[in-house]
């Protein structure tokens, strides 16, 4: 009697544990059928010109042994010929403004929404912001499903988020997690405070909504990071308010403007904040201003430490590009900073990001030409990458290869300022230069890299 009542009483309270748990699991179900509607696919077609007959295979490099055997034996290939690539999306508006990745319309000849009642339409690329990585797009279509946008400034770390998209093309695709840290700053991505999550993201989730557990849009999904391509627990999203303040500036003006200081900076260590008699490390360390740019012109020097900039806090050095780039060109702000021992405020008049950017890794498409002979691909130096030179020749290096260059060490963002002691200006200066060099023969590259110029030398191909 006594076992069978403890048994009993044993059954009921685990009947009763499992249904509480079961009942302080989230329930997505509200979320994907009210808001999947407003989530579409996008399909994208991108025509690739002169893959004409002895060009080998398309995205082959003519370094690979295999190379000339498909240039000479392989069947010819057509002339022009299309790549596909698949995305996501979701509606803003219900006159057909639709968000997506920048990356996901990039350079397509055409594309097409597929709604989730089976519809389809060509789209309209608005505008593009490359360095948000946020495209607006319109289809022609009235009164459609929308999302609410939400505001990922309340975003707590440990909330639970979902993500709706087309992972590998298959359409309303719902993975859910948690946000694991906001306001990760990635390699090269300078001007976007990243939300991660533990969400599973896969190739064609890129540009699909984000939402919070109230059902509103709180980011767009963007890239994950990985070393095998696919999915490993590390996905990151752009804030919606970073993209909405992208699709205000896409809308009106058809292009995106964002505030500049014209610094380097660095991180305050602990051992940096002792020496320079801060409390506790936080701030930005300003290691070098442009000359004549905004900081300079505002008299910010190196050493300075950023504490605030326009009443916003510093806590980190991740934090001043993005409040920087957020602020309008032209305003005028404070700028808070440590300076021997004391705090310092100076005015500053917020400079303008250019159009073509400023990093060395930023360089513009349409200039940028390959050099099969070195395996490199390179482009013009902007107006703006000049001046961080602080030089009126040479050529960035946007992308390596297999081959010479690779070899020996020349990396992307490098930029050459002469070949053989003569200094190189246009790429097709440095093509003409190099065709006159024989083969095996070596040449000798004068490089900028972070601040220094060294002599590298190349055997030529």
């Amino acid at each position: 009697m006594t076992k069978r009542f403890f048994y009993a009483v044993f059954l009921f309270i685990s009947v009763v544990t499992a249904a509480e748990a079961q009942n302080n699991l989230p329930d997505f179900t509200q979320i994907v059928e009210k808001e999947g509607p407003a989530v579409v696919n996008i399909s994208t077609t991108h025509i690739v010109h002169n893959a004409g007959p002895g060009q080998g295979m398309p995205g082959m490099s003519p370094n690979d042994p295999f190379y000339q055997f498909f240039r000479y034996f392989a069947p010819q290939m057509p002339k022009n010929y299309e790549t596909r690539s698949l995305g996501s999306g979701f509606i803003i508006s219900q006159d057909g403004y639709i968000l997506t990745n920048a990356h996901v319309v990039d350079s397509a000849d055409e594309v097409i929404v597929k709604l989730n009642d089976r519809r389809q339409f060509k789209a309209k690329v608005i505008g593009v912001d490359k360095r948000s990585d946020v495209a607006l797009l319109r289809i022609k279509a009235k009164n459609l499903p929308t999302v609410v946008v939400g505001d990922s400034s309340r975003l707590k770390v440990g909330e639970w988020v979902v993500a709706i998209g087309s992972p590998f093309g298959f359409d309303n695709t719902v993975t859910a997690g948690i946000v694991s840290a906001k306001g990760r700053a990635l390699p090269d991505e300078n001007y976007v405070p990243f939300i991660q999550t533990d969400v599973a993201i896969n190739p064609g989730n890129s540009g699909g909504p984000l939402f919070n557990m109230k059902g509103e849009v709180v980011g767009i999904n963007s890239q994950i990071y990985s070393k095998t391509g696919g999915f490993m627990g590390l996905s990151f999203s752009i804030p919606i308010d970073v993209a909405m303040n992208v699709v205000d500036q896409l809308k009106s003006t058809g292009h995106v403007t964002r505030g500049r200081m014209g610094v380097v900076i660095q991180d305050v260590s602990r051992s940096l904040a002792e020496s320079f008699g801060l409390s506790e490390p936080r701030g930005a360390l300003i290691a070098k201003v442009e000359k004549d740019g905004p900081a300079a012109k505002a008299g910010l020097q190196p050493s300075d430490i950023v504490l605030k900039f326009n009443g916003a806090s510093i806590r980190d050095s991740r934090d001043l590009p993005n409040i920087v780039a957020a602020t309008k060109p032209g305003t005028k702000v404070d700028v808070e900073i440590w300076r021997k021992g004391k705090k310092v405020d100076l005015p500053l008049v917020v400079g303008e990001i250019p159009a073509d950017g400023t990093a060395m890794n930023e360089t513009p498409r349409q200039s940028e030409r390959k050099s099969d002979r070195l395996g490199l691909y390179l482009s013009e130096l902007t107006p703006e990458q000049k001046k961080e030179v602080q030089t009126d020749h040479g050529l960035v290096v946007a992308g390596v290869e297999e081959g010479p260059a690779a070899q020996v060490g020349i990396m992307r963002g490098d930029v050459i300022l002469s070949l053989n002691d003569e200094n190189i200006t246009t790429v097709h200066q440095f093509e003409s230069l190099l065709a006159k060099i024989p083969k095996g023969k070596d040449i000798a590259l004068l490089v900028w890299r972070g601040g220094n110029s060294i002599f590298i030398t190349i055997k030529v191909d």
